[in-house]
């Protein structure tokens, strides 16, 4: 049973990292953000990057959230990995 609870986290985790690689690429060509696409991977990201938006400075315009977003996801799927033994 803990198996599949582990395995839904890390895939969760992956499916949460392609959707903030694909709200990046739609930010590229949907500036506005209108379109549907761009609006459901605003609705699944931001919970994950508006607070890490709201700890880290602003440096000329670029937003860095989203890498250290991937980072911290790469992190903890680490750890959950390392402490579970795989």
């Amino acid at each position: 049973m803990g198996g599949y609870v582990i395995n839904f986290v890390l895939l969760f985790m992956q499916v949460l990292s392609f959707a903030i690689i694909g709200r990046v690429i739609m930010s590229w060509f949907d500036q506005p953000g209108t379109m549907r696409v761009t609006v459901i991977l605003h609705d699944i990201t931001e919970p994950i990057l508006g607070p890490l938006r709201s700890v880290l400075p602003s440096f000329g315009g670029l937003d860095f959230t989203p890498i250290v977003a991937m980072l911290l996801l790469q992190a903890l799927e680490g750890l959950i990995v390392s402490a579970v033994g795989r």
